[in-house]
């Protein structure tokens, strides 16, 4: 499966550049009985439908262009926006989330809790800097990214 992800994202680049598009993941997936090749992409002032459409025919394309086909049996190719709250996964995802409301889900509590919410300020590779608003006072927190399960962005109630 990883393997054929690689290879995907490979033949997809040249056509993510073409548009100015970034892609943010890609998964190759059996749910029930089907299979799903789902690519999340993006780009800076965001992704409309069309566009996501677009993509999806020149990469559709271009996979029916292979042979042998790249992907051994049938499947449907999905590509979306990865959304309002999408997730933080790369180096790259968190260096565009600066100055953004996120969500950090730790392993472990810190302060009694293992949920925490705010602007990141910054990171390195041992921490991130949120800060808070809590009881009507903004305060710094710094999370280990060790004992961070998960990060997505938020939006900010």
């Amino acid at each position: 499966m990883q393997s054929i992800t690689a290879e995907i994202k490979q033949m997809a680049q040249p056509l993510l550049e073409k548009h100015g598009f970034y892609l943010v993941d890609i998964e190759y997936v059996k749910e029930g009985a089907n299979w799903y090749l789902r690519l999340y992409i993006d780009k800076p002032a965001g992704i409309d439908i069309e566009e996501c459409a677009l993509f999806n025919q020149e990469l559709s394309d271009k996979l029916d262009e292979q042979a042998p086909d790249l992907i051994p049996n049938a499947y449907f190719l999905e590509v979306s926006s990865p959304g309002a709250e999408r997730p933080l996964k790369t180096e790259q995802d968190l260096q565009r989330a600066v100055g953004k409301y996120i969500h950090v889900s730790l392993y472990q509590k810190q302060q009694q809790q293992k949920i925490f919410e705010g602007v990141l300020l910054d990171y390195d590779s041992q921490y991130l800097r949120l800060r808070q608003h809590q009881n009507n006072k903004f305060s710094e927190i710094e999370l280990a990214r060790k004992n961070i399960a998960a990060m997505r962005l938020a939006i900010e109630f």
